[in-house]
């Protein structure tokens, strides 16, 4: 299959996941736990904070905040917003090195996180506290999801215009370096095309859900006796999207 590199452009003119809130009121802490309907994700260090971890400045002062008690406990930052709103809501996604999460881990890491941020309060208002998984249909923010994750379908965007375009849907290929590696499907006459582009220039990426993707998950679910497939109805995947993404 050919490979291909876009040539760079001047920039032109939840799904079912584990969560454990805590909601911060007056320097009172109310606690809301939440275990999604049966269907947990499983998946299969952190370098530098990229912008798809951490995207504000104060995201990234945050991230710096928690990174490490939350690497001291055996867990891996997968993103972190803190996100406006009537209350805002600081939401941390995390997992294990080698995949997945559950509800009392989200607890255990809330409560750490929440214990330093009362130290360090880098939010001046109210907020609530979200730890959770990364869920299934998960966002891509680390250079080696790219590759974990290979063989399955995502949407990419691009801060900047490549070769016209800034959204790219298609099958993951792997990594090439610093290079995220998508085969783009074919349109009209044209085959298929596997394209490279640099980690760094991604604004967003993350999977889509699939019929293959849950499949694999609730293999793994099974396999590892974490689950009865008798639980759940049929799952409804994603309606194709148009041409431009």
């Amino acid at each position: 299959m050919p490979l291909s590199r876009p040539r760079w452009l001047a920039p032109a003119a939840d799904s079912p996941y584990m969560r454990f809130q805590q909601r911060r009121v007056g320097g009172l802490t109310e606690a809301h736990r939440e275990r999604s309907t049966g269907r947990a994700p499983v998946f299969f260090c952190l370098d530098r904070m990229s912008d798809l971890i951490a995207k504000t400045a104060i995201d990234r002062r945050i991230g710096g905040i928690v990174t490490p008690v939350i690497e001291s406990m055996g867990f891996e930052l997968v993103r972190i917003r803190l996100m406006g709103g009537k209350t805002n809501t600081l939401q941390i996604m995390a997992e294990r090195p080698d995949g997945g999460i559950e509800v009392d881990d989200c607890a255990e890491i809330s409560n750490a996180v929440s214990a330093l941020l009362d130290v360090e309060d880098p939010i001046e208002d109210n907020y609530t506290l979200e730890v959770s998984s990364p869920g299934i249909d998960r966002p891509l923010t680390r250079l080696k999801d790219f590759d974990v994750w290979e063989g399955y379908e995502a949407k990419l965007e691009t801060d900047e215009l490549i070769d016209g375009r800034k959204r790219f849907r298609g099958m993951l290929a792997g990594i090439e370096g610093d290079e995220v590696l998508i085969t783009l499907p074919a349109e009209g006459a044209d085959e298929e095309m596997t394209i490279g582009l640099e980690f760094d220039w991604l604004s967003d990426a993350k999977l889509i859900l699939t019929d293959a993707l849950i499949a694999e998950m609730l293999k793994a679910r099974k396999d590892a006796g974490q689950i009865d497939e008798t639980q759940f109805d049929q799952i409804e995947t994603e309606k194709p999207e148009t041409a431009e993404d």
